[in-house]
């Protein structure tokens, strides 16, 4: 694993290019953040491999009895196409510290970087058969994976509507076990001792980053009244100054949607916003006449049940609300099916320490965003699905419990 990881970071440019070809994302990003990222995850969960033990325990009796942690057996693996070198590497690489074998179904979108990484996992020495990369589509591949009688688990990331069939499979066929990372719609609340300018920008990031295709989104922006005016104003000048364009310019910060199904899937919430009533303050228009860019995009006057503020749009589209209380905030901000992440911007200890509490989500950032970390464990609440990614939790799932009982003297039964 060790070795496959140092292959990951001598082959970053190849990888980063293919992600970029793929899926639109910003090149430079990729070379210096997400694939470096995706080895140290390798690097990781190599250091846990051999750290895998189970417990002496004190038997009732005359019985010694202890538990080993075994392999759960063959696991299949299905990852989205908004992150493909970030989930391939989250998939793989506790499922093969735990002692695993799997098979990993790419979004049809996004196989390109897949397959190098399989190369390169070869080079390295995982042994054929370990690793098994299978291109395809959801309805064929993915369907097999799910049903088949010989896969023991299936670790899904996608959406919540592919996750109950997921499920489904999974009862139908075997009982496999199920993890599933899923959709959101995550709210951000910026409190009125926040620095305006500073939380401005955190709430632009945490929507248009990735161009919005992200699940831990911060879509739902709600602002407390006493600074709702001048952070309107802030957010708009600093949307107006977003590069939107090639991803392989340095410049750009914003690259095209993955695919003209989602690039029209967007659109069509922001006409569809448009006609709910809400307030366009900035974007909302497609950008140039070739690729699929769309400009970053606010609305504000949303109302809570307005499609715009419940639907995963998945896209660089912002939903701006205004609150007058912590409670409101708390009530509004759980007003979702999802419960993947929130942020939380203040510099009050008390009301950060109460907010994050009180919002159901599996993951919360203050005054911050977007941080994730090897060690940081990371899944959903709700209809954002269960299971954990990142941390020893994503090795336990992995793994299966035995325990072994053996009688401390001269067996009566032999």
């Amino acid at each position: 694993m060790l070795k496959w990881a140092d292959l990951i970071d001598q082959n970053a440019s190849e990888l980063a290019a293919l992600d970029a070809i793929d899926a639109g994302k910003l090149y430079n990003r990729c070379k210096a953040q997400e694939i470096p990222a995706a080895a140290n995850m390798l690097r990781y969960y190599a250091g846990a491999a051999d750290k895998i033990h189970g417990e002496v325990l004190k038997a009732s009796g005359e019985f010694h009895a202890y538990t080993l942690m075994e392999p759960v057996g063959v696991v299949g693996h299905i990852i989205p196409w908004n992150f493909p070198s970030n989930m391939f590497l989250t998939k793989v690489s506790p499922a093969l510290a735990a002692g695993c074998t799997m098979v990993l179904k790419p979004a049809e979108q996004t196989p390109l970087s897949a397959l190098f990484y399989a190369h390169l996992a070869k080079q390295a020495g995982i042994p054929d058969g370990v690793l098994n990369v299978v291109p395809g589509f959801g309805p064929t591949a993915g369907a097999a994976i799910s049903s088949h009688m010989n896969v023991d688990k299936v670790s899904f990331t996608g959406s919540t509507e592919v996750g109950r069939e997921i499920m489904h499979a999974a009862a139908s066929s075997n009982l496999k076990q199920v993890s599933l990372e899923l959709g959101g719609k995550s709210p951000l609340l910026i409190f009125d001792d926040a620095d305006v300018d500073k939380a401005a920008s955190l709430a632009l990031l945490g929507t248009v980053y990735n161009k919005g295709e992200i699940c831990v989104a911060s879509s739902r922006v709600f602002v407390q009244e006493g600074i709702y005016d001048e952070f309107e104003k802030k957010l708009v000048e600093k949307a107006k100054a977003w590069v939107v364009g090639d991803p392989f310019d340095p410049k750009s910060q914003q690259g095209p949607q993955v695919d003209k199904k989602q690039f029209e899937k967007i659109l069509s919430y922001i006409e569809h916003g448009k006609k709910e009533g809400a307030t366009l303050l900035y974007g909302g228009k497609r950008l140039g006449d070739k690729g699929y860019y769309i400009e970053p995009t606010i609305f504000s006057d949303v109302k809570g049940d307005m499609l715009i503020a419940q639907d995963e749009i998945f896209g660089p589209v912002m939903s701006l609300m205004k609150f007058k209380t912590i409670e409101e905030a708390i009530m509004r901000a759980n007003n979702t099916k999802y419960g993947l992440a929130a942020g939380i911007v203040t510099k009050n200890l008390d009301i950060a320490n109460t907010v994050s509490r009180s919002i159901r989500a599996g993951i919360v950032w203050i005054n911050c965003y977007f941080i994730f970390g090897s060690d940081i464990p990371y899944g959903g609440y709700k209809q954002s699905g269960f299971g954990r990614e990142y941390g020893m939790q994503a090795l336990h799932q992995y793994l299966q419990q035995k325990s072994v009982v053996t009688p401390i003297y001269n067996s009566p039964w032999l």
